[in-house]
């Protein structure tokens, strides 16, 4: 296995609830309120659409709005389907500079990849002024063409992180640790706070499959699991297989990866004024912007 890339699941889509719309001669996130299942080409007038994005809505009808989208997970594991960190990004490159728990991270720095401790974004300087976010990662599979090809489902939100979490967890315990064979469905669900101002937000919930209850699902999940096993697949082989690809690098993302996330979540400030701490354009390295932001 190579050292120092991370191996993660084969990504075949991409699932949003917004997009990158241009406004002002700035491009600039925009939510929405349905799932958006997308390729992972990108052309200048956004991401390609999915076949799964028409054919999952209610009588193949685009006008229907696309809530709901029947899954399930690739792992056992809820912290192998589900990754959630705290990230900070170099809004410039896209490359990840540092990642936390909230108890320890790693950061690049100009000695190289360090392991620190991590206050989280409220009580590190240098995730001050929403540089650094939690970022979570949900991979997901629709129907059983390419039952080890995931879609991804990338989120800034806390109340989509905290929900998923909660579930992933809940749902492992219920079923006995059966996770990978539980039917499920992504469920978008939107509230409203002082915050938004009465408005309405959405974030993404994980529930039983529709039309069935806890009981009938967790019976599925053990007649599959007995099946697949019977057949002779191994999760648990799959589970320490992307446990250990996952360790293998510093960072999870990409660059290139990472520059997709830098325009959907970390938009630049109003009147496009730099955010005080991310980087910046000329000649400066890399190395002297860490240097300058961590004396």
């Amino acid at each position: 296995m190579l050292k120092g890339l991370a191996i993660t699941p084969p990504i075949v889509g991409r699932i949003s609830i917004g997009k990158v719309v241009e406004k002002g001669g700035r491009r600039l996130p925009e939510k929405d309120d349905e799932f958006t299942i997308t390729t992972q080409v990108q052309t200048k007038d956004g991401w390609m659409l999915h076949p799964l994005n028409q054919s999952l809505r209610k009588d193949g009808n685009a006008n229907n709005k696309l809530r709901s989208i029947p899954v399930r997970v690739m792992f056992n594991d809820p912290d192998l389907n589900l990754r959630a960190s705290y990230h900070y990004f170099d809004r410039q490159t896209g490359r990840p500079l540092c990642v936390g728990n909230g108890e320890h991270c790693k950061r690049s720095t100009v000695d190289g990849i360090q392991e620190l401790s991590c206050p989280g974004p409220d009580g590190c300087q240098m995730g001050q002024g929403g540089l650094c976010k939690p970022y979570g990662r949900l991979s997901v599979l629709i129907g059983d063409e390419d039952e080890l090809g995931s879609f991804i489902f990338r989120t800034t939100g806390h109340n989509s992180i905290r929900t998923l979490v909660a579930r992933l967890k809940y749902f492992h315990a219920i079923s006995g640790g059966r996770l990978a064979t539980l039917p499920m469905e992504l469920k978008l669900r939107g509230k409203s706070t002082t915050q938004s101002h009465r408005a309405p937000i959405y974030y993404v919930d994980l529930t039983i499959r529709a039309g069935m209850g806890m009981a009938e699902a967790v019976t599925e999940a053990r007649r599959l699991d007995e099946a697949r096993q019977a057949a002779g697949i191994d999760q648990q082989g799959l589970d320490d297989a992307a446990r250990l690809g996952f360790a293998a690098g510093a960072f999870e993302e990409s660059a290139e990866e990472g520059g997709a996330v830098v325009e959907e979540f970390y938009p630049p400030a109003e009147g496009g004024a730099e955010i005080p701490g991310a980087a910046s354009g000329g000649a400066t390295s890399l190395s002297d912007k860490l240097a300058s932001k961590l004396s």
